[in-house]
């Protein structure tokens, strides 16, 4: 009878042991949560969309988009940070915001408290106007913001997000001021600039090219040389203004993510960016394949903070 229990006992462990261990085995076994930190109709939105399409393919599990705007996409990522980390909430993620954010306030979340998976892709920073605008060349921008400072309004995504620390950045190289207008996303913003409430949009190439000769006109992209996505738009460069500036968009889970699901998850996302229906999607929304694997991805993140850490010195973009 002592014999029996013993092996009854043993048969036990084993098969909690067993159990324990299922997770990580059978990992995914419900839906997956994207969160995006921006509203709908967006870049980043539309870039996780495709993405959740792609990854269910891979991981053989439901990726289910969450838009949770507001804060330049602060509550997504503080959402993100404190949630469990199982692999079963993930954040469509963009630089400059995840680096910048802590940099200039105290957002809920640090970069430490991420596992970071993989960069995707990156998007251009942009100047746009409405077709009719009076502006319908940098030249003629730059001169009116000089004339008269602060009376021509522009509008971001956000506090600390790319498209705001553009216009740092222009303000600085060209002796301007311009009145800084956040939203919560660029489908918002688009619809203001349309709307004639915002006279220059600070929307990612990619927002903006599929409105570009129709009833908006991009004035200038962030990019080293033209990008091929938007080859008929000169650079800033060209137009002898110094700025290059991009929003970079990438994976993250919590910290603390298994290593099995972490590896599960960038060996899914790294056959997703090598697939070339998936690029040819990108290609469409007008957004640069720009992959890299989690550590490397974080790697490039510290010389991304030490670069904003130096901008924040010398132009603060928060009073």
């Amino acid at each position: 009878m002592f014999f029996s229990r013993k092996i009854v006992a043993r048969a036990a462990l084993s098969i909690a042991g067993l159990c324990a261990a299922v997770p990580a085995w059978a990992w995914p076994d419900r839906p997956i949560e994207l969160v995006v930190g921006f509203a709908p109709g967006g870049g980043t939105d539309l870039t996780a969309r495709a993405l959740a399409v792609f990854l269910e393919k891979e991981l053989g599990a439901t990726v289910v988009v969450q838009n949770k705007p507001g804060a330049s996409s602060a509550i997504a990522l503080a959402y993100v940070a404190r949630a469990k980390p199982d692999g079963y909430t993930l954040a469509m993620t963009n630089m400059p915001g995840l680096v910048s954010l802590p940099i200039e306030r105290k957002p809920g979340f640090g970069g430490d408290d991420f596992t970071y998976l993989a960069n995707l892709v990156r998007d251009p920073s942009a100047f746009s106007v409405a077709s009719d605008s009076p502006y319908q060349t940098l030249d003629a921008l730059i001169a009116a913001a000089r004339e008269k400072p602060g009376s021509i309004s522009y509008g971001s995504t956000g506090v600390g997000t790319d498209d705001h620390l553009a216009l740092v950045l222009f303000q600085a190289a060209t002796g301007t001021r311009l009145n800084h207008v956040p939203y919560n996303g660029a489908g918002p913003l688009r619809s203001a600039v349309l709307g004639g409430h915002t006279v220059i949009g600070g929307l990612n190439l990619g927002e903006v090219m599929p409105y570009h000769g129709k009833n908006m006109r991009v004035l200038a992209q962030a990019s080293e040389k033209r990008s091929a996505l938007g080859p008929d738009v000169p650079t800033f460069k060209e137009q002898g203004v110094d700025l290059v500036f991009a929003s970079e968009r990438g994976i993250v889970a919590p910290k603390g993510l298994p290593a099995e699901v972490s590896e599960k998850l960038r060996k899914a996302l790294g056959k997703v960016a090598a697939d070339p229906a998936f690029q040819a999607q990108m290609k469409q929304q007008f957004t640069e394949m720009d992959y890299l694997d989690g550590p490397q991805w974080q790697e490039r993140l510290k010389g991304d903070d030490a670069r904003l850490r130096q901008i924040w010195a010398q132009t603060p973009w928060v009073e």
